[in-house]
């Protein structure tokens, strides 16, 4: 496996003077704005990866910073309550967890404390920022233009299953990232000569009535995109996958860990890394609009081989050997 991550220079914190520690200003407070559920495995691991960035810019919990949380738990009308908490606890950064849900409920509701985010979609286009070089007023973060990498998991579909004809994508109606993700799938695949079927789901229940839709016209294979609500329930969506025996493309490494067939995007942990040195740096008296917005510049391939054999498919030999991740 090839490890690709985020390449950042980060300058250490100064520290207080022996004799100023009892004059220091009160502990600065971060607060994460969370779409996820808090305790999920995969939050965990990215949280660990956002405190690895803190400490390498000199902050570290509990120790000279204090983190608070708030979670929407896969409910995305509770963000801009959560959002409003936290500008009312006067917090010194907001990090979004979550995508593009998350900092649109942080943008509206504060255009004075510095944001922190990671979206997938283009934050000039949304009119997040002015540019990448100089993002302008308060926020600042990674974009990992998730929705431009859609046309290359139908490719993967082309690859994994050559005689598709119908591919179905599962969309979540209420992620702003949605409309712009639909409109790449539908131009690749119309351009593939592919059928696009689209899948609308928000609830548990409504992702049990997508699946069972599919008894009644099996799609060729289906494309499971970037959605936190999705990473929440990411074990129904692939036993769903599993026992329909759909080959399914997710947008996420997680998911082919946890037992999906195949999974292609951004390495989570190293966005949120950068998060963290970025948080430092302005909690250390940076502006934002001093931090140019990051993209990354590799994106992670994993395969699971065990899916893959349950469903009769042979991976071709040239896309193992592409893979940064290949599951036995």
């Amino acid at each position: 496996m090839r490890r690709r991550e985020f390449i950042l220079a980060v300058g250490g914190a100064a520290a207080w003077p022996l004799g100023a520690r009892a004059q220091q200003p009160a502990m600065p407070v971060i607060g994460i704005l969370g779409a996820a559920i808090p305790g999920d495995a995969e939050v965990a691991r990215n949280l660990t990866a956002f405190r690895q960035g803190l400490k390498e810019a000199g902050y570290v919990e509990g120790q000279n910073v204090a983190i608070e949380y708030r979670w929407a738990a896969g409910n995305y009308e509770r963000l801009p309550a959560l959002a409003a908490d936290l500008v009312a606890r006067n917090v010194s950064v907001i990090v979004n967890e979550g995508g593009a849900p998350s900092v649109l409920a942080a943008r509206n509701a504060t255009a004075k404390i510095p944001i922190v985010f990671h979206t997938g979609t283009d934050p000039v286009a949304d009119g997040l920022i002015n540019s990448l070089a100089r993002p302008g007023g308060n926020l600042t973060g990674v974009s990992l233009m998730t929705a431009d990498i859609s046309p290359k998991l139908i490719q993967l579909v082309s690859e994994l299953v050559p005689k598709a004809k119908v591919i179905a994508q599962l969309l979540n109606p209420k992620n702003p990232l949605g409309e712009q993700t639909l409109r790449q799938l539908r131009g690749t695949s119309k351009g593939m000569g592919l059928e696009l079927r689209v899948l609308e789901a928000s609830t548990e229940a409504e992702i049990d009535a997508a699946f069972a839709s599919l008894d009644q016209q099996p799609p060729d294979a289906l494309i499971v995109v970037n959605d936190t609500f999705f990473t929440t329930q990411r074990d129904k969506i692939v036993a769903l996958a599993a026992r329909h025996a759909i080959p399914t493309i997710y947008a996420q490494a997680l998911f082919a860990r946890a037992g999906g067939l195949v999974s292609y995007g951004s390495n989570l942990p190293a966005a949120y890394r950068l998060k963290g040195t970025y948080t430092g740096q302005i909690l250390s008296g940076v502006r934002p609009t001093d931090l140019p917005v990051q993209q990354p510049t590799t994106l992670e391939l994993v395969i699971n081989l065990k899916t893959a054999k349950a469903l009769g498919l042979d991976v071709p030999l040239i896309l193992q050997q592409r893979a940064d991740e290949v599951i036995e």
